[in-house]
């Protein structure tokens, strides 16, 4: 999973979304859950970067127990995050950008710099847009 996520008024949008082409996970009748572009704020992780303003790295969600009931876990296999904030020239956290995986991983330390040069690259790209008017 990788994503773009920007808080709204009732949920986090996810403007950028890439989820695996075969689910990771099959419900008990067959069906597997649909990552939506919108979700609750208390589903996955992104909310808890826009809050510490800095980014998360979780090599395998079920070692904290804060993070290991998280509805995301279940429902979608979630084993590791790793997300970075976009933080604007005014200090505005404007959202994230994140990865997943279903599996623990360890992101490391070149997984930390390029997950912070994602943010800081498309934070860059979003202020240039809206100064000039150009697409991202």
């Amino acid at each position: 999973y990788a994503m773009v996520n920007f808080l709204v008024e009732g949920g986090q949008f996810f403007a950028g979304l890439r989820v695996p082409e075969v689910p990771p996970v099959t419900r008990g009748d067959g069906t597997s859950p649909e990552f939506g572009r919108v979700q609750p704020r208390d589903h996955g992780f992104c909310p808890h970067v826009v809050v510490r303003r800095k980014a998360l790295v979780l090599e395998d969600v079920r070692d904290y127990p804060r993070f290991a009931g998280n509805p995301v876990v279940d429902a979608f296999g979630i084993r590791s995050y790793l997300g970075a904030p976009l933080i604007d020239s005014t200090g505005t956290v404007l959202g994230t950008v994140s990865a997943a995986d279903v599996r623990p991983r360890a992101w490391g330390t070149a997984g930390l710099a390029t997950i912070k040069s994602a943010a800081a690259d498309l934070v860059r790209r979003i202020e240039r847009s809206a100064e000039d008017g150009l697409p991202l």
